[in-house]
């Protein structure tokens, strides 16, 4: 297994008032990625060295309380491969706004890539480097973001985006999905994989944010009961889950359901129950099972089925997959 030996130098830029997940969960990723790299490559040369940089050098609070203690103020920050800007409502007051954006401006011609999550992207777009450029920001503020920086393709339901060298990203959570993303381009995927797993996050998270931002108002509208539902497949995949079993069990029209799924996922059923099929497929795979044992626990009616849609979902059969992604020590 190949892993590039140069460690390169990440800043996150911390204010008073930032979200602590969005600088702490990307910082654990590639704090992860650290201790996960053979032993030779991580003591001699880790694959990342953070430093927490801030507005003056002075230690600052998180919206949640936590207090930071930065390495370096920004005036005497320099030499970094990678920029990482978390949100927070600190970051829409127009001092902090300001002293950001006229940095980041400065220093975009000496750095490989500019990251932001959540409402970081404010500083982006406050800066001119999202003009022309598609990027994301969490579900909640999209609109006030296309609003206030017309310039910027604002796609409202991803994850995480990646335009050239600016790389954006949804809410709180959305920043581990790109920080893996971003351990995957520099260091393969077999160290991304192993990351995510000793986090017990998903390498490639399925859908967009519509998925997660209307699941909370449509358990309103149904009373739960799909909420309950999904909830209820993931423990019963190798059981009959056709539609209309499924909208019997929920008491309602399998028209309704399929409403309901396309509501909150964007996908069919069918679709749906597929992509929960073959990702804990590809847990089992990883653990050793066979083709044929998996393909019965999650529910295909033959490894020939199983393949096939293992396949759509990942790009590559599962025997390949097994033999990429398996955990090497």
């Amino acid at each position: 297994m190949t892993y590039r030996t140069r460690t390169r130098r990440v800043g996150l830029i911390g204010f008073p008032n930032l979200t602590a997940l969005d600088l702490v969960g990307p910082s654990e990723v590639f704090a992860a990625a650290n201790q996960l790299a053979p032993e030779r490559t991580s003591r001699s040369c880790p694959p990342y060295k953070l430093l927490l940089l801030g507005l003056d050098g002075m230690p600052f609070r998180a919206e949640s309380g936590l207090r930071f203690v930065p390495d370096l103020a920004l005036a005497e920050a320099t030499g970094f491969d990678t920029l990482l800007v978390p949100g927070g409502r600190g970051l829409r007051e127009p001092a902090a706004l300001a002293t950001i954006s006229e940095w980041l401006r400065r220093q975009q011609h000496t750095i490989r890539r500019i990251v932001s999550v959540c409402t970081g992207a404010w500083a982006l777009a406050e800066a001119g480097l999202l003009d022309d450029r598609r990027a994301t920001t969490h579900w909640r503020h999209a609109d006030a973001l296309a609003t206030r920086y017309p310039k910027v393709h604002v796609e409202p339901d991803a994850i995480y985006l990646c335009d050239g060298q600016m790389h954006t990203s949804a809410g709180v959570t959305a920043g581990i999905d790109l920080a893996l993303a971003l351990v995957e381009a520099d260091q393969g995927p077999a160290l991304a994989l192993a990351v995510a797993r000793e986090l017990l996050v998903h390498l490639k998270r399925a859908g967009g944010q519509r998925q997660y931002s209307e699941r909370l108002a449509l358990s309103f509208a149904t009373g739960d009961r799909l909420a309950e539902l999904m909830a209820w497949l993931q423990d019963h995949l190798a059981e009959d889950l056709s539609q209309a079993r499924l909208a019997e069990r929920c008491r309602i029209s399998p028209r309704q359901l399929a409403r309901w799924f396309e509501n909150s996922t964007g996908m069919t059923p069918a679709a749906y129950i597929e992509r929960l099929r073959t990702d804990e497929a590809s847990q089992l795979l990883l653990a050793g099972s066979s083709i044929e044992r998996v393909a019965t626990a999650v529910g295909f009616r033959s490894a020939d089925v199983f393949r096939r849609a293992f396949e759509r979902r990942f790009g590559i059969p599962p025997l390949q997959f097994r033999a990429r992604f398996s955990q090497r020590t």
